[in-house]
């Protein structure tokens, strides 16, 4: 069932976003070539703590991490570890936070270093996907048309794999609510978006095919041909006429810009 947040709760809703937004700007500050996944981990868990919150996913149906850190053809969910990153290398970075009784949780991808254009290409590609999902995202329209959008920019557009077995969500007072948001569908199709709907848009998808596997872990999903694969999102709440975008990607694109071993310029 559908949780309708009040103007009260989406305020509430918006500091958490924004605390993750916080969160991926701090990431973006101290990316280079060298640095392991552990140690981005443990400045995102010391940062939300610091900040008074609590990370969402630690703990999460079991989850031994702060965040997930997805390098390459990692799709999502990776497991922080010793992997040093490397110049060409793509890092999606996904937070979740608790604060004042809701969740934040959102994602997104960096290069290290210029990587090949066509990876350039995908990045960018998924970036402008989840902004044409989230034009749909207004109360009167259906699940299908943000689906439906992402998917024709990505896969019917670009020939890109959009991934089934994964897709977005509602938020609120729990990580995982209704509705389900899928990248892929038909336009007219689903739940009906209503005012005060809060959801995490996040479109993930492969260079090459749809398919994914998840690793011996339980978590880590990858894509199945080994192509490399982006994730990007943001957490948005349904009003009429626009959305309400309650995270906020202008901090970490003004510090993915200013550090020079990460490459922005698309």
């Amino acid at each position: 069932m559908m949780k309708l947040k009040n103007k009260e709760e989406i305020e509430l809703m918006r500091i958490s976003a924004l605390l993750v937004s916080q969160s991926l700007t701090e990431v973006a500050k101290i990316l280079k070539p060298g640095i392991t996944t552990t140690s981005i981990d443990k400045l995102i868990a010391e940062f939300i703590k610091d900040n008074g919150a609590t990370p969402s996913f630690l703990n999460y149906h079991g989850y031994p991490y702060s965040s997930c850190i997805s390098v390459n053809d990692v799709v999502v969910h990776g497991f922080p570890n010793g992997h040093e990153l490397k110049e060409g290398d793509i890092i999606s970075v996904d937070v979740g936070v608790y604060k004042n009784g809701f969740h934040g949780d959102h994602a997104y991808t960096f290069m290290i270093g210029k990587p090949a254009d066509d990876v350039v290409q995908l990045v960018k590609v998924t970036k402008e996907s989840l902004y044409k999902g989230i034009e749909k995202a207004v109360a009167g329209n259906r699940i299908g048309d943000i689906a439906w959008a992402i998917q024709e920019h990505t896969e019917k557009k670009h020939g890109y794999g959009v991934v089934r077995e994964l897709v977005g969500h509602g938020l609120g007072r729990s990580m995982h609510e209704d509705p389900q948001v899928p990248n892929y569908g038909r336009r007219g199709t689903g739940t009906v978006l209503k005012e005060g709907l809060v959801i995490a848009i996040e479109p993930m998808i492969n260079m090459g095919t749809k398919d994914v596997f998840t690793e011996s872990d339980g978590w880590t999903v990858r894509t199945g041909d080994g192509k490399p694969s982006v994730h990007f999102e943001h957490d948005v709440c349904i009003l009429k006429g626009k959305a309400d975008v309650l995270s906020n990607y202008a901090p970490i694109e003004a510090a993915e810009k200013a550090n020079a071993n990460l490459f922005s310029d698309y």
